[in-house]
């Protein structure tokens, strides 16, 4: 269940893009990527079984109750109906229905994405009313097929590849793991993680386990397995759009590098197959995030049922999904640079907790100096800086230039942050 919550719309289109960038270097590319798209997302998981929290605005609240509501209703948002839920319906009509259309015109498209969205968001409200059905509606039937379509997909990829790797493009020809530890941002898998987590400890409680480290070793055990078949899953798809350079050239998409190598390998039958694939993937997530943010808003506000909830985000992700793939993706990234630093540090810290006592000064000091180069990362992919102002900013913070920025002022809080704890003890005895 965990593996299909995660595995959606961006983690079809990411890969396939990224490795026709690539190219030669492909392999270290996906190192990086696998870093950020599946290491963060398994020690997400890991985070929230290991501290023991509801969920992610008690495990926030750490810093302060007013960090811990702002992040979690920030998160809450970015991963559910102001993107990633919405970016799952495009992402499905995109490559699943857009092939079978033929020539249309702009209003064609347009009626034709407003129908496949009530749909796909029809289908999501119908799985997402019960989610004490979860484990068996997703776990046990739509992972299994996902994975039997996948794996026919990739499989004629690998044993016989369109042609052979070629040469890098951009950021891909110097700095390929940093570049990839980029890309790997775009699945927002590490911001689900800390969402998805509560949904496996509450299915982990539903079947009776009521011990604390029996239900944290089965949650990161999940994570874990989660997370293998994300490796295997990105390879593959990352190595079929490096192998597809040579004879479809290089492509404006994922989307459109999914769909043509389909179309290479199996006809009209490849169209059909990589529309099962896109649809599975993507519905499975759209639940798993309708569900998720209906429990958490439904708890923070008790007076607006969990149902009502659901119709509420259902609606607005199927409005907003009719801006188009490309509209939510240039939307999305500024408040991913923001959340995405803040996402990371916060799971650091849960892990740490212990080593510092769990002292509050030591989590507020990190998080605000994250959080300031994140306003500025947010800002900057906005609106922009001046040539000025941006070189003025790289010449002052170290690994600026390549959106890693935050990594030095984030040690420098946490370091005064454990000095001003160790003081305030002295001061106290």
């Amino acid at each position: 269940m965990l593996f299909a919550l995660f595995f959606g719309a961006g983690n079809l289109i990411f890969p396939a893009a990224m490795g026709q960038q690539a190219g030669s270097n492909l392999w270290s590319a996906m190192f990086g990527f696998m870093l950020t798209g599946v290491g963060l997302p398994l020690l997400g998981v890991a985070a929230i079984g290991y501290s023991g929290s509801r969920d992610v605005q008690e495990l926030a609240s750490r810093v302060t109750p007013w960090f811990g509501f702002a992040f979690a209703v920030l998160l809450y948002l970015s991963i559910g109906p102001m993107f990633a839920i919405p970016r799952t319906a495009t992402v499905a009509y995109e490559i699943g229905v857009v092939p079978f259309l033929g020539e249309l015109t702009q209003y064609g498209k347009e009626i034709a994405l407003a129908v496949s969205s009530v749909v796909f968001f029809a289908v999501t409200y119908w799985l997402s009313i019960s989610p004490g059905k979860l484990v068996d509606r997703i776990g046990k039937v739509l992972t299994p097929a996902l994975l039997l379509s996948i794996a026919i997909l990739v499989g004629a990829a690998i044993f016989s590849p369109m042609s052979d790797l070629q040469v890098a493009q951009g950021g891909f020809v110097e700095l390929p793991v940093l570049t990839g530890f980029l890309e790997g941002y775009n699945t927002m898998d590490a911001l689900a993680s800390l969402v998805f987590a509560i949904i496996v400890i509450d299915a982990v409680k539903s079947m009776g386990v009521e011990n604390q480290n029996q239900i944290m070793r089965l949650t990161i055990a999940a994570g874990a397995l989660a997370a293998l078949c994300l490796v295997l899953v990105y390879a593959s798809i990352a190595y079929m759009g490096a192998t597809s350079v040579g004879l479809l050239g290089l492509l404006d998409n994922g989307a459109q590098v999914l769909a043509l190598s389909a179309q290479h390998y199996f006809g009209v039958g490849g169209n059909v197959l990589l529309a099962v694939i896109v649809f599975l993937a993507c519905l499975s997530t759209s639940v798993g995030l309708i569900t998720s943010c209906s429990e958490y808003f439904n708890r923070v506000f008790p007076q607006i049922s969990y149902r009502n909830f659901a119709i509420i985000f259902t609606l607005v992700s199927c409005i907003l999904a009719n801006k188009g793939l490309s509209g939510i993706i240039s939307f999305s990234i500024p408040m991913l640079m923001l959340l995405y630093p803040l996402t990371v540090v916060i799971i650091l810290l849960a892990f740490l907790h212990n080593f510092f006592g769990g002292s509050r000064i030591v989590y507020a000091c990190t998080m605000f100096a994250t959080l300031v180069v994140g306003l500025l990362d947010a800002y900057k992919t906005a609106f922009g800086f001046s040539a000025k102002t941006l070189e003025s900013i790289n010449n002052t913070l170290p690994f600026y230039d390549v959106g890693l920025g935050w990594i030095l002022p984030t040690l420098v809080g946490f370091l005064l942050g454990c000095m001003l704890n160790v003081a305030l003890k002295k001061k106290r005895s």
